[in-house]
């Protein structure tokens, strides 16, 4: 969140590489409190301006943000009120599909390195009291939960000591795949601070809790990479946004986060590269949120560079929100070696109740937007087909004049553009926007099969405005959810993907694309249906197995080429191998060895497609 103001054309083209579910044979250990995973088939990735599911069916992702693990509590605020349960159903039957959690770097590292303890009372209030039925002396029963019975599975057996922050997140992450919501995690901070934010950099800070502990890049990328690993047999888990809003001003010099083509650690599209690589390694169906800067170089004058004493005219520095500043991006994208198909660019935007930027300083609409600030800071990286995009932070407060005026516009953009979103935020103590939630009340011994007793309160005009822009069908108004067997919440005003596909996408269309009918085709693991192999835009066949002496090494499907199908393809076999076949599995296997046709085989296929002057198949 910007809580200060920081002041003051070729097209890219990328490989876009196909990829999907997670095998199954690799399952990782699952905690006894979080839900199993039995399908693992809802990761997504990119193709031009938009995000598909594993047989190409567009998706939308638009949610809001959830902070709190990111701050010295350890834990998603308002948990001190309110019960888990009763706000993520909540959350998903007003049809938000999902929450962007920010973290922190040292959170990471304490879940990495057993170093968490227990959620502190400040951050949590969690009993189960009694924690098992009691039999009194004279036979009466009381039963297990009767005097104190709020977020009952955050206490340990004996009914009152908290659970560690990371085992808190996994029950978190359960309740989401529930009820049907996703989430992704971003790193908002190095150290573990209510106004971590402010810190410009991803490194270089000293820990809150570990002040003998500095964060370093290999630190960041690497408890990054750690918790990608955690979750990658996990879908609710869709993605990780890298680090939130780098920032500074020019003048800061190596301060400062910049967007250029060096390889210098404060080079922030060359630290995102090599995050995007170490993630994409261990989990390559992970999206990859990355964030903008706050200033570029302008051009100004010759000879300006980084770091220069700005000038107060002509001005060698071009400004924008805290994150929001991708005008680097146009010569210097983000292409990890895996390729684009997991990267999503995340700009943040405010309006004036934030800031009032200058503009601001006109009866500004739409299109002064997009000229004055909008479409060469970060609009055109949508328009131009370079990649998806995902507005990671928008909102503020309803003043009934210039800024909720700013938040309309912004969203009926996001709407027209398919931009992806999450609205900051879910949580009232936001200082400078406020939240959707207004308040909550709780009953201790008022407790259901459906409600844990808290009653929430919600900011209906601020929801009112935001709910236009969540994924919904056009004519009944159905929330659409990215799960693809999960409806989104209970009371049956939400879908999974899988019904909307089936069921409205050829009649009614959603509010994407204006309503567009779409012929989608449902991820399946019923043995019965056809098999369908085919990536957004890109039909696949198969015909017989060509013969071994004649193999054209990565061609799965055996259609005579090598293109994203294959590895596509290899990935759906091994989540629902009852319903997908590799056709050609000699020519799949393009690492050897015993173990047959894995993801790895997809991996380096993608890696081949991405850099075929670099990867030789088959490779040793």
């Amino acid at each position: 969140m910007n809580k200060f103001f920081k002041a003051a054309v070729s097209a890219v083209s990328a490989a876009a590489l196909v990829i999907s579910g997670m095998p199954a044979g690799l399952g990782a250990p699952v905690l006894s409190t979080q839900a199993v995973d039995t399908n693992n088939d809802d990761w997504l990735h990119a193709e031009g301006s938009r995000l598909y599911d594993m047989n190409g069916n567009e998706v939308w992702l638009t949610g809001a943000n959830w902070f709190g693990l990111n701050c010295s509590e350890r834990c998603p605020h308002y948990l001190w009120s309110a019960d888990c349960d009763d706000l993520l159903r909540e959350v998903a039957d007003r049809g938000i599909n999902v929450i962007r959690f920010p973290v922190s770097t040292e959170v990471l590292y304490e879940w990495q390195n057993g170093l968490d303890g227990p959620v502190s009372g400040g951050g949590l209030q969690a009993a189960y009291n009694p924690p098992t039925d009691q039999v009194g002396e004279d036979g009466s029963v009381t039963k297990a939960g009767t005097y104190g019975s709020i977020n009952k599975e955050f206490v340990e057996a004996d009914g009152q000591t908290h659970v560690t922050s990371e085992k808190a997140f996994d029950i978190i992450l359960a309740k989401c795949k529930k009820y049907g919501i996703k989430a992704f995690i971003d790193v908002h901070s190095p150290h573990a601070d209510n106004s971590g934010h402010v810190y410009n950099l991803w490194y270089g800070k000293e820990m809150n809790d570990h002040p003998e502990i500095t964060v370093t890049t290999d630190m960041w990328i690497d408890t990054l990479t750690w918790v990608a690993d955690k979750y990658k047999n996990d879908d609710t888990v869709l993605g990780f946004d890298l680090k939130n809003e780098p920032h500074g001003k020019g003048q800061e010099g190596d301060a400062a986060a910049k967007w250029d083509g060096s390889t210098d650690e404060n080079n922030w599209a060359y630290a995102a590269t090599k995050c995007a690589e170490s993630i994409l390694s261990v989990n390559p169906h992970a999206l990859i949120m990355v964030e903008g800067v706050e200033q570029s170089l302008s051009g100004a004058q010759a000879g300006d560079y980084w770091g220069i004493a700005d000038r107060r005219d002509n001005s060698p520095y071009i400004g924008a929100w805290w994150g929001g500043n991708f005008r680097g991006a146009r010569d210097n994208p983000i292409v990890p070696k895996q390729g684009t198909s997991q990267i999503v660019y995340s700009p943040h935007d405010y309006g004036p109740s934030v800031y009032n930027q200058t503009w601001f300083d006109k009866d500004f609409n739409e299109q002064t937007l997009l000229d004055d600030y909008w479409y060469e800071t970060w609009a055109y990286i949508n328009k131009e087909e370079i990649g998806p995009e995902l507005i990671g932070e928008w909102g503020g407060h309803m003043d009934g004049a210039e800024n909720q005026k700013w938040m309309t516009l912004l969203r009926d953009y996001m709407i027209k553009h398919h931009i992806n979103h999450t609205f900051w935020c879910l949580n009232t103590n936001s200082g400078d926007t406020g939240g959707l939630w207004a308040g909550f009340s709780y009953n201790l011994n008022d407790a259901s099969d459906t409600s844990n007793g808290t009653t929430i309160t919600w900011e209906e005009d601020k929801y009112a405005l935001m709910e236009e822009a969540l994924w919904q069908t056009l004519d009944s108004g159905k929330y659409i959810g990215l799960d693809h067997q999960i409806p989104l919440g209970i009371n049956g005003t939400g879908l999974s993907l899988n019904e909307f596909y089936s069921s409205y996408a050829s009649t009614e269309g959603s509010n994407l694309d204006g309503g567009t009918k779409a012929n989608g085709q449902p991820v399946t693991t019923d043995a019965d249906q056809p098999v369908t192999t085919t990536t957004a835009k890109t039909p696949v066949t198969t015909t017989t197995t060509a013969p071994d002496t004649d193999v054209i090494w990565g061609d799965a499907n055996d259609d005579g080429t090598v293109s994203v199908a294959d590895p596509t393809l290899i990935m759906q076999a091994a989540a629902n191998p009852n319903v997908y076949k590799v056709t050609n599995a000699k020519a799949a296997d393009v690492t050897g060895g015993s173990d047959g046709v894995t993801s790895a085989d997809a991996l380096v296929i993608q890696q081949y497609l991405a850099a075929p002057e670099d990867i030789k198949l088959p490779v040793d």
